[in-house]
Order: structure tokens, then sequence, then C-alpha cells
């Protein structure tokens, strides 16, 4: 690829990344991150996108951007501190709606269909909950994580949840896999009918 080749950013992106350091919130994803969830997000037109983990936004602005006007994110997260940054720049989006909860238990009440594309960014919905995550995305959507490269935050013995993590989604047969080694390592899994 061109050393050349520049990732263009959201035009909130600066603004939020400098809120996100004041905070001292250390977990938003980056921009090779971002510029992959907003291409993807772009094949879904009309789509119902879920986000689990708002942090302050970073993600949701990328997502927000590859959308299009009849496409709708739920991003949810139960830290209200942070969460908050994403409001003030997204709240008057109507694409977007912002729950305030603990992502396990969103993820087992929720009863409004299925999702066709999920950024799982929290606990909850990749290293817990993981089944009712698949089970409520849509056949043909897309279900995408990052963080699977050692990172400088991964709490001692991390390593082994991402390790059963890559286990339990290759053990399913109604997902097909790809795992990205660049960036902070990603996946990708689509979702796809089983016939017996």
């Amino acid at each position: 690829m061109s050393a050349d080749f520049k990732i263009q950013p959201p035009a909130c992106l600066e603004a939020i990344l400098a809120e996100t350091a004041s905070l001292g919130f250390s977990m938003g994803s980056n921009a090779l991150t971002g510029s992959l969830l907003r291409a993807l997000a772009a094949t879904k037109p009309g789509g119902r996108l879920l986000e689990l983990g708002t942090g302050t936004g970073l993600s949701a602005a990328w997502l927000l951007e590859g959308m299009d006007l009849d496409a709708r994110l739920t991003s949810v997260d139960n830290d209200g501190r942070v969460q908050e940054v994403a409001k003030r720049y997204f709240g008057r989006d109507q694409r977007c709606t912002f729950v305030a909860a603990d992502g396990g238990d969103f993820l087992q009440q929720w009863r409004g269909g299925p999702f066709d594309l999920m950024f799982a960014d929290a606990w909850p919905g990749k290293y817990s909950h993981l089944r009712a995550a698949l089970d409520i995305l849509a056949t043909g959507g897309l279900y995408v994580v990052d963080d699977l490269l050692p990172q400088p935050n991964w709490p001692p013995g991390h390593q082994a949840n991402v390790d059963l993590l890559l286990e339990a989604l290759a053990a399913r047969q109604d997902l097909l896999l790809t795992k990205l080694d660049w960036s902070t390592g990603s996946l990708i899994a689509a979702k796809r009918s089983i016939h017996e």
C-alpha cells in the first residue's frame, strides 16, 4: 500500500479524542479499526447496527459516517460519564439511540429483532454473553471485535480470555471467520444459515 495513503477521519473525531484524553479514558478504538467499521457500516443500507461499549463515541463517529440515512445504531454502555461525551456529539442524530445499561443485561433482555452489524467492544458480547449476542445477529449479519492482539491496557492473564473467545467463535458452524492481524487485531464473523 502506498505510504502516502491517509485515512480521512470523521470531522468531529479530533474533538472527541481531546475529550477522551481529558477523561483519562484509554479503551477507545483507533483510526484503523474506525475506518474498517465505517466501510462495514456502508455495506448495510437501512441496516440495524449495535455497538456494545459506547465509550466516548469514537467508534460511533466512524459507524455513523458509514451508515446511510435509513440505518439505525443502538449504542450501549454502563458508564454514563464517558457515554455522555458521545451523547453531546451524536445525541441529536436521529439514526442513533444511546442506552445506559449493562451490556449483558441488554443482550439478555433485547426483544427488538436482529442486528445486521454488531461491534462488540465491551466485555459483554465478547468475553461474556457471547451466545446472547450471536443469537440476535441476523443471518448475513457481521460480528466485529478488535483488541485481539496484546495491548498495553490488558490486565494480567487476559490472553486466556482472547483464546477462549476465538475457540468459541471457531466452534460455531453458523459463522465464517476472518481474523485480521493488523492494528490491534480484529475479527469479522459473518453469520450464515446452516442447512441440515
